[in-house]
């Protein structure tokens, strides 16, 4: 069906029920249809989903999401590589507005891409940042995906956005020394440009304080206890709306638009879970994670090796789907064998969206490789995707640290109680 071009939710939905009415009859799957549409509709904490839109719209109203960009190369852009290393930093900062990943790349390329042109960067070079930079919106609190992974198995947003933090700041890292080593060796892909004197470093900072503010009071709120995670999406959405009235853009448009952005991707993202929900229904009836389970377990295979053929199959189903259909299509079956082989499900979410994002920039799809085409409609995607293979081995490299050191992930949330 996915295959054919059907809709993600649509698709789920559809094998979920008939794979029901197969299994058990016509009428029982439209009943239990009915029941988990109603469940997730009428669930309490899917709110933050639709809130947490709401506060990343109101806030790209405010004129917020390139502020991080123009702080980042104000203090950077004059060393070798500088604005490549100014994107990560403005793909960091506003994946903590956005929470996804095409929104980030498509944001910070059409403002960094043509400041690293000018400057005489190499194109597949500064493609290829902001596309691995662009995914740092994935991970990144607040995170669409880890609210979604959350919402489909059953685990705490905030124990998984304080998860994530580590994670993300390795990763973050793990880009920026790629790019100081990619120009030690050969200069000539990102020339040094001129040095932004304090005075416009100064007045750049001031330009970010606000929003800076605001992120660390929903998602610090969150993660030690002030807020539950509606609670926090509920406060970010009266904050944004403040923050918003401060720059002058409080409109009946501005309104209207961040309004109506937000229920088109809310409802789009309610169908897909409720099409999930009913698919791991499905899966659950068939009896096929116990099954794969118990063959796991009886091959008597090491866990992190069984992590490891895991990543390869989501590494290959992630060439042809994009993200949150892998997460969604993949999460009933490959959860339960990993808490069987004593994995926390909290680390299991950071590495689904980690392997997930991996997914974005590795051909033959990489969905952040054709939206980068889409600003710079003059790069080949060859061009780009050559450019991303330095920054894939990094990502490699960083995924596998995450499987082999689970405390990446789970020391956070236990230190601060989460």
């Amino acid at each position: 069906m996915l295959a054919g071009g059907i809709p993600i939710g649509i698709g789920l939905m559809l094998a979920g029920l008939g794979g029901m009415a197969i299994l058990i009859s016509p009428e029982a799957a439209l009943i239990k249809g009915g029941v988990v549409s109603y469940e997730v509709i009428s669930k309490y904490e899917l709110g933050v989903l639709p809130l947490f839109l709401l506060m990343a719209h109101i806030c790209f109203a405010a004129g917020a999401s390139r502020d991080f960009f123009a702080v980042a190369a104000r203090f950077v852009g004059h060393r070798r590589g500088g604005l490549a290393l100014a994107s990560i930093g403005g793909c960091a900062g506003f994946g903590a507005i956005s929470g996804s990943s095409l929104a980030t790349v498509a944001t910070i390329s059409s403002v960094a891409l043509p400041e690293m042109r000018k400057a005489g960067y190499h194109p597949g070079f500064a493609a290829g940042a902001l596309a691995a930079g662009g995914t740092l919106g994935s991970l990144v609190p607040p995170s669409g995906a880890l609210i979604v992974f959350g919402i489909i198995a059953e685990q705490s947003i905030g124990k998984l956005f304080a998860a994530s933090l580590i994670p993300v700041a390795t990763q973050a890292i793990s880009y920026l020394v790629t790019i100081i080593l990619l120009c030690a060796f050969n200069p000539a892909l990102g020339p040094a440009s001129t040095r932004a004197p304090w005075s416009e470093r100064l007045r750049a900072l001031g330009r970010i304080a606000d929003i800076v503010a605001l992120i660390t009071f929903v998602i610090g709120g969150l993660m030690i206890g002030w807020f539950t995670p509606t609670e926090a999406a509920s406060v970010g959405v009266i904050a944004s709306l403040g923050l918003l009235a401060l720059r002058g853009g409080f409109t009946l448009a501005a309104l209207r638009e961040a309004v109506h952005a937000t229920l088109r991707t809310a409802g789009m993202i309610y169908v897909i879970i409720i099409g999930a929900m009913l698919f791991a229904t499905f899966i659950s009836i068939t009896g096929i994670t116990e099954a794969m389970s118990g063959a796991v377990v009886g091959l008597h295979a090491s866990p992190v090796m069984a992590i490891v053929v895991m990543t390869l199959v989501l590494l290959l189903l992630g060439s042809f789907l994009d993200g949150v259909a892998l997460m969604l299509l993949t999460t009933p079956i490959f959860l339960p064998i990993a808490e069987a082989l004593g994995y926390s499900p909290i680390w299991f979410g950071i590495f689904l969206v980690r392997t997930m994002e991996l997914g974005f920039v590795h051909p033959p799809l990489g969905l952040n490789i054709y939206v980068l085409q889409g600003v710079a409609k003059d790069l080949s995607l060859g061009t780009i995707f050559r450019g991303v293979i330095p920054f894939l081995c990094a990502d490699f490299l960083h995924l596998a640290a995450i499987i082999a050191f689970p405390a990446m992930a789970l020391w956070l949330p236990k230190a601060m109680g989460a």
